[in-house]
């Protein structure tokens, strides 16, 4: 699936005239011989295959996702050369319409949901295998849906489209998050009812009907429809397929990725063309060759930590560690501390920028705390006690000296905050959304 994906960037190029200008200045892509092109079943799957192309953290996107929610949080700092001022002032919060990373994320996800939009609109056109059909345009509809959460996320109100319009239709007034959020919940159920559970290892990578239920559940937590966390969850947990690795490091390894905890994972691969995993070097410590060091984890965040909690040494990179073959010092960071995850040794990639760590979006892990965090909600104490139980027990088993407790409280205000802390050291220094608290600007094109 990985090299599918990269197979067709090319074409999207192509079809997609606003992949490098503004979006709302530019003439639709259903202007160009989209109609012409759309002949077969392989011609869809190629589009849809494009529309994929906007997820990935390459430096070809320039995809600053990540600096939304963790450098405008309390748990890193911008480190770096200083060169990225956009960077700098969404850690210091003091960004403003016209930041580059703002922009440019704008731009981008507005491209995935256009290709989206396009493999809908022309897909009614071509009589081909029904299966093949129903998948085609559920992946579409699961992207559409995935691309318009990451706006939602960074900007609050933003304009909807759901079908390719003419120029004149373009400009037009930001619509409600509320009414946003219902859309994406209709194309996620749309989608899960048309999607596969699993694929087969060619096609490992496109969306599943998991993926789907997943994104559905994350959106009513936004909405704090708790008990439509639950279905969703429950449906989830319903397809038999999604375990926790025993090795919570598997998450973040070359090795076990798309494994049984993978529900939305995002491919990367390295090729040496700017494609993969660029996390591997906006990350990596400046004090190694071809390193930025543009993250830079807090003390606050390591502090958040239980005593012997094994993931703190999975996600931060302290004095005298191994860090992939050289010996981490204070020095490699003003903070001290460096992440981890989606790192790799420079032996396993052609260079720094290229890393072929994939993104996991929603792994089971959350899920389980999703429903936590509904059931505490609920005031089902009980029951968010044991979603909250698995999660804290694999690294319980992982940890040299089992100390962390279980959480047995009665109050709905300790649960709620245990499950928090959960999320944190579980899933945080990713780039997890963090429930994003930038202030939304509307960017300037």
């Amino acid at each position: 699936m990985k090299r599918k994906i990269i197979k067709y960037w090319i074409l999207v190029c192509a079809l997609n005239v606003m992949a490098c200008k503004g979006f709302l200045d530019k003439e639709p892509i259903a202007t160009l011989d989209a109609g012409s092109f759309f002949q077969t079943q392989d011609d869809a799957i190629q589009a849809v295959n494009a529309a994929y192309k906007y997820l990935t953290f390459s430096n070809t996107n320039n995809n600053f996702y990540w600096a939304f929610g963790t450098l405008a949080s309390d748990e890193a700092i911008t480190g770096g050369d200083g060169s990225r001022q956009g960077l700098t002032d969404l850690d210091a919060l003091t960004h403003t319409p016209r930041t580059d990373e703002i922009n440019s994320f704008w731009k981008l996800n507005y491209n995935g949901i256009t290709q989206s939009n396009l493999v809908l609109d022309k897909i009614k056109t071509i009589t081909f295998d029904p299966a093949v059909q129903n998948r085609v345009t559920g992946e579409a509809l699961f992207l559409r849906a995935y691309y318009y959460f990451l706006l939602i996320q960074v900007f609050g109100d933003v304009p909807l489209f759901t079908t390719i319009v003419s120029p004149e239709k373009l400009k037009t007034p930001r619509t409600p998050k509320a009414d946003i959020y219902t859309q994406i919940l209709a194309d996620c159920d749309l989608a899960a009812s048309l999607l596969p559970t699993t694929y087969t290892s060619s096609d490992v990578g496109r969306a599943t009907k998991g993926a789907a239920l997943g994104l559905a559940a994350k959106i009513c937590i936004y909405q704090k429809n708790w008990s439509k966390v639950i279905d969703y969850t429950t449906k989830i947990k319903a397809l038999n397929i999604y375990t926790l690795m025993a090795d919570y490091k598997d998450n973040f390894r070359k090795t076990t990725q798309n494994n049984t905890e993978s529900v939305w994972e995002i491919e990367h691969t390295n090729l040496g063309l700017n494609l993969g995993n660029s996390l591997n070097q906006w990350w990596y410590s400046k004090k190694i060759v071809g390193g930025y060091g543009f993250a830079e984890v807090t003390q606050n965040f390591v502090n958040a930590f239980e005593a012997d909690d094994p993931r703190l040494k999975f996600t931060v990179a302290m004095n005298n560690d191994d860090y992939f073959g050289v010996v981490y010092k204070n020095s490699f960071s003003s903070t001290h501390f460096s992440p981890r995850k989606f790192l790799q040794p420079d032996s396993t990639v052609t260079q720094k920028a290229d890393g072929d760590i994939n993104y996991t979006a929603i792994r089971f892990d959350e899920v389980l705390l999703f429903e936590a965090e509904a059931l505490t909600e609920l005031n089902r104490l009980t029951d968010a006690q044991v979603s909250l139980e698995l999660v804290r027990n694999r690294a319980r088993l992982q940890s040299k000296t089992p100390t962390l407790p279980k959480i047995t409280t009665t109050d709905q205000a300790t649960m709620r905050d245990a499950v928090r802390h959960e999320r944190q050291v579980d899933w945080r220094f990713t780039t997890s959304d963090a429930r994003i608290k930038l202030r939304h600007l509307y960017p300037v094109l």
